[in-house]
């Protein structure tokens, strides 16, 4: 089994040396857990107010070579992140508790998690802690071409700026009540937070997932579509396997705050434990732009 090994990606406007993930690291290393003791203090982030503290959780090529990262973390009342574009990559905030003024092309609006806002490619963006508690937040990059990002920040932490009463920009409110049963799966409810259409770069889906105690999920094959899992509560097991074995494959435990990266030519399933739901935020990645339009083809809704 191979060590893992260091290099630098830019994240957040600052070279950060974190982990890759080999092809051939175990499961139970490929997981990735969320540890505050682990965060990395910053300031001024895109010339944001005050500091804040985060890891990242999954690297650059985790799921596929046009995932860029997964960042988690926490920004403190008073601090955020400064307003700046990312010309070559687009990027989800979630905000897993508390709110926090988002701002997308300049217009700002209060997002109250649990919620995601996609920042599509070359739209500015920025966040801002305006509350009296920590936020809970993390950030998914996904890139247009393979192992590339930027940044480009504007000098404009967006404070004390006027507020729109809706937002007038993508989110989507992490609802257990919204997602609905699926046909093939007993015990198993979803809904897509966002369509392949919503997105330029082969970044093809975000999905809200819940597993009922003692469900296992049906066996599901990455062909073409590599999937990253976050998970927001409960807890369980994920086995992950080569496509040609749907049945037998690598188990390893999964709780809160664990990031699972399923990559191209795997199968996976999860097994819910306990006496919650298992709830995964679920982030679909198409190989490339040809795959995901054949998706979409593939999962056009038929005409009468």
């Amino acid at each position: 089994m191979r060590p893992f090994r260091a290099y630098v990606v830019l994240a957040l406007g600052l070279a950060v040396c974190t982990t890759t993930l080999a092809a051939d690291d175990a499961l139970v290393q490929r997981i990735q857990h969320t540890d505050p003791a682990k965060y990395r203090q910053l300031t001024a982030v895109h010339a944001g107010a005050g500091n804040m503290a985060f890891a990242g959780l999954l690297p650059r090529g985790a799921v596929t070579s046009h995932f860029n990262f997964l960042h988690r973390g926490e920004i403190p009342a008073g601090s955020g992140i400064g307003h700046h574009f990312h010309n070559t990559a687009e990027e989800m905030f979630v905000i897993l508790g508390g709110e926090a003024q988002f701002t997308v092309d300049g217009r700002t609006s209060i997002v109250k998690g649990p919620a995601a806002v996609v920042c599509k490619l070359g739209h500015s963006h920025a966040i801002h802690n305006h509350s009296a508690h920590p936020l809970q937040w993390m950030n998914w990059q996904v890139g247009a071409t393979p192992n590339v990002s930027d940044a480009f920040d504007l000098g404009d932490a967006r404070v004390g700026v006027p507020l729109d009463p809706i937002p007038v920009f993508m989110t989507a409110r992490l609802d257990r009540a919204q997602a609905r049963p699926v046909t093939d799966a007993p015990g198993v409810t979803t809904r897509r937070l966002y369509q392949p259409q919503v997105f330029t770069t082969p970044w093809t889906y975000v999905d809200h997932v819940l597993v009922a105690p003692g469900t296992t999920t049906p066996a599901h094959t990455h062909a073409t579509i590599g999937e990253a899992y976050y998970v927001i509560a409960g807890s369980g097991t994920v086995s992950v396997g080569a496509a040609s074995d749907a049945v037998r494959g690598e188990v390893a435990p999964v709780t809160a705050g664990d990031a699972i990266p399923v990559r191209l030519g795997e199968t996976s399933r999860f097994t819910a434990q306990g006496s919650e739901p298992l709830e995964l935020l679920v982030i679909g990645i198409a190989k490339d732009l040809d795959a995901k339009t054949a998706f979409i083809l593939a999962n056009a809704p038929r005409r009468p």
